[in-house]
């Protein structure tokens, strides 16, 4: 599987750049014409300080590979980064790779729909602030609440190795 974690510089995503605030999230799903119905799923799950607008593009892996290298310092494809904008009414953008996540959907044994909603829903708890590399266990806390929510069986946070003696798996 691929190192999955995603935070990034504020401010420096792919598309970072004013947004009206909403009283609730907004949602734009660009790059797959077969992701249409990411966003209201991700509207209705989102928990409820989730305000503002965010983008999830759904790319190439190279794209995604490309952006790792240049924000993480890590050289290869990743399934889902997410880069916080860090101004009001724009949360940020979640980046997801296509090709990671139609293998990872296959391995998993669910639908590509299913994978992407494991991985927007992964890269907007980035986005308002979790690290689950770093919060005893908060980010999966919520994470496991909202999944249950919107019907995921799994997360991304589960699938992820844990640390052997405070060294990380990434």
């Amino acid at each position: 599987m691929a190192d999955s974690d995603s935070r990034s510089r504020k401010g420096q995503g792919p598309r970072s750049q004013g947004r009206p605030a909403g009283a609730r999230l907004q949602v734009e799903v660009v790059g797959a014409r077969d992701a249409r119905a990411l966003g209201p799923w991700l509207r209705r799950v989102a928990p409820a300080r989730a305000r503002g607008a965010m983008t999830v593009a759904i790319v190439p892996d190279a794209r995604v590979q490309s952006l790792n290298r240049r924000f993480r310092r890590k050289d290869k494809p990743t399934d889902v980064l997410s880069f916080p904008a860090g101004e009001r009414g724009y949360l940020g953008d979640v980046v997801i790779a296509a090709g990671v996540a139609t293998r990872q959907a296959r391995d998993a044994g669910h639908s590509l729909q299913t994978e992407l909603r494991v991985l927007a829903l992964h890269g907007l708890l980035h986005l308002l602030g979790y690290d689950h590399e770093n919060d005893d266990g908060r980010m999966a806390r919520v994470e496991r609440r909202l999944r249950s929510k919107g019907g995921l069986r799994e997360g991304l946070i589960e699938r992820v190795p844990r640390p052997v003696r405070g060294r990380s798996a990434r």
